[in-house]
């Protein structure tokens, strides 16, 4: 994997400052593991992160993200190994039955 991280966002409904917010996230707590990441502008209501083009996060299908999901699911992708600290730790919302 090449640790390459892309959020594209919609220009329409002004998401940059969103997307930018993310991207400081990831960039500040995987800054050894990412190669790349990248701002991608869209329409149409996309908000979308992927890592090394998969897809791994989709606001039509699971909403906003919060940054901690976001990490988690980064994390296991560029640094399966790498402590999160408290973000670990999994919301009782988000745990499946």
């Amino acid at each position: 994997m090449s640790g390459r991280v892309e959020i594209e966002y919609c220009t329409q409904c002004r998401w940059l400052p969103r997307a930018a917010w993310l991207a400081q996230e990831l960039l500040t707590t995987f800054e050894a593991e990412l190669t790349e990441l990248a701002l991608r502008p869209g329409k149409g209501g996309v908000f979308v992160v992927r890592v090394d083009d998969e897809v791994v996060w989709d606001r039509r299908e699971h909403g906003f993200p919060e940054p901690t999901a976001v990490k988690r699911v980064v994390r296991d992708r560029v640094a399966p190994g790498k402590s999160l600290g408290h973000s670990d730790t999994v919301p009782q919302e988000e745990v499946s039955p």
